[in-house]
């Protein structure tokens, strides 16, 4: 099954995650098949926090990708945040 997940990266308490689809089988932080965003929880205010790409998302959702659930709730928070702008 393929899905959209998050892909940690970044230095000790420091963390930094891409939005990946991937095959559920593969590591957390291995093999994806597409980098379609990312995810910065301690961006200082000056920085971009989360970026998405909201039509590969969709792509892969129409295709039968699962969303993991921080990952929809990120989507959900990034579609409000794209409204407001």
């Amino acid at each position: 099954m393929v899905v959209i997940r998050l892909s940690r990266g970044g230095a000790k308490k420091r963390p930094f995650f891409n939005v990946v689809v991937a095959d559920s089988r593969d590591a957390r932080d291995g093999r994806f098949i597409e980098r379609v965003g990312f995810y910065n929880p301690k961006a200082a205010s000056a920085e971009t926090k989360l970026r998405l790409d909201l039509q590969r998302v969709e792509h892969w959702h129409s295709k039968g990708a699962q969303l993991s659930d921080t990952v929809q709730r990120l989507v959900k928070q990034f579609g409000k945040n794209a409204a407001a702008a």
